[in-house]
């Protein structure tokens, strides 16, 4: 799919944008690439653009409240099929 989140935020900062902050709502845990990915060269690309600021939010992790939502999903979608 286009455009790239790499030269998206690159233009973005080339029309003046100087702050963003990035989130990636399809993962429910950071890793490696993710953080290679959006928290290097997408935040490089951005600042050799011309952005200032650039605030990467990590995902929600092993956060406690995190932790009891997938819980209550996997329990609803597990609802009747196990005792």
């Amino acid at each position: 799919m286009k455009p790239y989140t790499v030269e998206h935020v690159a233009e973005l900062a080339k029309q003046g944008r100087k702050h963003i902050a990035v989130i990636s709502p399809a993962f429910s845990a950071d890793c490696i690439e993710t953080l290679e990915e959006i928290n290097g060269e997408i935040r490089e690309a951005f600042e050799h653009a011309g952005g200032e600021s650039f605030t990467y939010i990590p995902c929600l992790n092993d956060d406690d409240a995190h932790i009891a939502a997938l819980m209550a999903v996997i329990g609803d979608n597990l609802a009747g099929w196990i005792r």
